[in-house]
């Protein structure tokens, strides 16, 4: 019976599955390109600023324990990170606990200077969303 019914199935199914027709669909129009034409493209992006750029730096209330500071004091504050990135002159700190992850963002605030926090962002470790920066700084600092 069972095999049967899916014969019955498969068969139905067949049944709406139309034939393949070639040629049914339109073939794009194309442009013939005459020897020695260049299609035409888009214009080049400008290039990068040369020299340093000075980073934004974060100012928030409760954060001031984490602004400024270098690699070293943060690592005394919080520990060893779960995640520490070097990206040119860019580094970037992650901490984390139970109840939130923190990324330390630092570049350096002069050209050749050692790199510092500029920015911190702040999540729920259980479904990233966003988190009151002071309060996951609190959280995770040492005591």
């Amino acid at each position: 019976m069972r095999v049967l019914i899916a014969l019955a199935g498969s068969l139905a199914l067949a049944a709406c599955v139309s034939p393949s027709r070639e040629g049914s669909l339109p073939t794009p129009p194309t442009r013939p390109v005459s020897s020695g034409q260049v299609p035409p493209t888009l214009p080049l992006p400008p290039p990068p600023v040369a020299g340093f750029r000075a980073p934004e730096v974060m100012r928030a209330p409760g954060l001031e324990a984490v602004i400024r500071n270098d690699r070293a004091n943060l690592l005394r504050r919080f520990g060893t990170p779960r995640l520490d990135v070097v990206e040119g002159d860019m580094r970037k700190l992650q901490f984390s606990s139970e109840a939130c992850v923190l990324d330390i963002f630092l570049y350096p605030l002069a050209a050749g200077g050692e790199p510092v926090a500029t920015w911190v962002e702040a999540r729920r470790r259980s479904d990233g969303a966003a988190v009151d920066r002071a309060g996951c700084v609190a959280a995770l600092a040492r005591r």
